[in-house]
């Protein structure tokens, strides 16, 4: 394919820089985004507390629509990897050790796993990160934000994305032994509203349990809605509808149960959230502590994917459409954020809508724009089906494209050398 034809042309020309210009280069090398960001990160802001996450987020985005991300990408996130195997939120100085106690956490872990495994080429370091998930996940199944924590929906609903990205079977990644072994379905299943609960509520999934009582949560209930189907953050049903809406729980009859597998917990969870969008607009709002009466976008998109990866792909466009319209705010919550600009290609990309045209708004050259420059990038616009129509930028015969790249690379190999702007880019 070109796209590898072009990476395995940039690696050349990279040997070739190194060669020709090991006589002058300085040691560093430059930082490719704006002043003080760590080469190969994504986002001008602060990391501290989202750098694993949003670099996550950003590159499945890229891959997802046919832009293959800069290779200084992928090493800053693979180089956020603790000894351990776990994702720390962000590692200013990653020549010192995690704390593996309360410095690592689940859900940037698992988000890094499904990021590196589909851009490939770090196998080492995903396995490692499948063993610390299944090294700390709880007796009931789950996973908590930190390791040894109370389970909760989105930190599992993480960890089943990152084993359904690398080929797994969530349902056999269990604890415990024999038939009795405890899965991440069990531990989804258990925080969600039964038809014990007000009707409203039904269907919906708590964060974690406080005190044996579930309240539901809205961010909550899109990720494990999601996760019930045993799905990431990327899937293959992009764009197909099954032409039904979801089906809430049944509880005719005064019944008092639950959903009786994952696939019936994850339609509840989805009719749940149909059924708060229909009533505020189209869209989630903010269910933080505190918060004034304001859109949740992140979540809506979120609610987007689920509901599309259960091929509901017409129940998903009313909430597609009003993240789309210039009167919902989102383009401004967007800006510069490649977390929030990445949530939005994958909604777009799962339900079949276009990301290079979304409410008139290129997504993907904004992300693309919000970080170093990819390795080789789709143009145009995607397709129908959701799939990228490629521009070829390279002949087969190689004359154009690949070989040019490599020759200017060798040229500027001769160079003075890159100007010393950053800190050394650091590779596990």
């Amino acid at each position: 394919m070109n796209i590898r034809r072009s990476v395995a042309a940039l690696s050349l020309c990279a040997a070739l820089c190194a060669a020709l210009g090991a006589a002058t280069a300085p040691a560093a090398v430059a930082d490719d985004g704006p002043a003080g960001r760590p080469e190969g990160l994504y986002g001008a802001k602060d990391p501290k507390f989202d750098g694993v996450w949003r670099q996550s987020l950003a590159l499945l985005a890229q891959d997802a629509v046919g832009v293959a991300p800069a290779k200084s990408a992928i090493d800053w996130l693979a180089g956020q990897s603790c000894a351990d195997g776990g994702f720390a939120a962000y590692r200013a100085d990653t020549s010192k050790a995690c704390d593996p106690k309360k410095g690592e956490f689940t859900d940037a872990t698992a988000a890094a796993i499904q990021a590196l495994a589909a851009v490939g080429g770090r196998a080492d370091t995903v396995e490692k990160g499948i063993g610390w998930l299944k090294r700390h996940q709880n007796d009931d199944g789950g996973w908590g934000m930190n390791p040894g924590g109370p389970s909760d929906a989105n930190s599992t609903a993480a960890a089943v994305g990152a084993f359904a990205a690398t080929g797994q079977d969530p349902a056999k990644v269990t604890v415990g032994s024999g038939k009795s072994g405890k899965s991440p379905y069990d531990a989804l299943l258990a925080l969600q509203l039964g038809c014990a609960a007000k009707e409203r509520e039904r269907g919906a999934f708590a964060y974690t349990e406080d005190k044996g009582k579930l309240a539901a949560n809205e961010l909550a209930t899109a990720s494990a809605a999601l996760a019930a189907q045993g799905k990431g953050f990327v899937f293959e049903t992009v764009g197909k509808d099954s032409g039904t809406d979801p089906e809430p729980l049944g509880c005719a009859g005064g019944g008092k149960g639950g959903a009786g597998s994952p696939k019936d917990a994850a339609e509840a969870a989805l009719a749940h959230l149909s059924r708060v969008m229909s009533d505020t607009g189209a869209h989630l709002k903010s269910a933080l502590p505190g918060a004034e009466d304001q859109p949740d976008f992140g979540g809506t998109a979120d609610a987007v994917v689920a509901l599309a990866a259960a091929e509901h792909s017409a129940t998903a466009s009313k909430p597609l459409q009003w993240l789309q319209s210039e009167d919902s705010g989102t383009a401004a919550w967007a800006k510069g954020d490649p977390g929030a600009l990445a949530k939005l290609i994958l909604a777009a990309h799962a339900a079949g809508a276009n990301p290079r045209d979304f409410g008139g708004a290129d997504l993907v050259q904004q992300l693309n724009a919000a970080g170093p420059k990819p390795e080789t990038a789709a143009q145009g616009a995607e397709s129908s089906d959701g799939k990228s129509e490629e521009k070829k930028d390279d002949d087969d015969g190689g004359v154009g494209g690949v070989w040019w790249t490599v020759g200017v690379c060798a040229v500027a190999g001769m160079g003075i050398g890159f100007l010393i702007s950053g800190r050394k880019r650091r590779q596990l």
